[in-house]
């Protein structure tokens, strides 16, 4: 079963056993579970369910498999001919998770 899910505002498309990288969920570990509530669409072929916008009664189940850092942005800006230069690193917070099933 297939599902679109809207999770830390962001959409996407999961079904079960799929793997994810999405922003951190504050005060969560490796090893917790947690159920999204804002299923936007359900179902794949003839058995399709769509939200209005969300679908009533639907949930996904996911667990964190760890939380970490993604790779480094840089960040330069420059305006030629006037000596300005700035360089700037920044990581993204994101957890790891997987999608253990989907209840309609």
């Amino acid at each position: 079963m297939k599902a679109v899910i809207r999770t830390q505002g962001k959409q996407f498309a999961v079904q079960e056993g799929d793997i994810l990288f999405v922003d951190r969920y504050v005060g969560s570990s490796a090893g917790d579970e947690v159920v999204i509530g804002d299923i936007l669409l359900l179902g794949e072929g003839d058995d399709t369910k769509i939200g209005a916008p969300l679908v009533a009664g639907a949930s996904v189940k996911v667990k964190i498999l760890e939380n970490k850092r993604a790779k480094k942005v840089m960040i330069f800006k420059k305006k030629r001919r006037k000596g300005y230069q700035r360089k700037r690193g920044h990581r993204q917070e994101v957890s790891v998770i997987r999608v253990e099933s989907i209840q309609s």
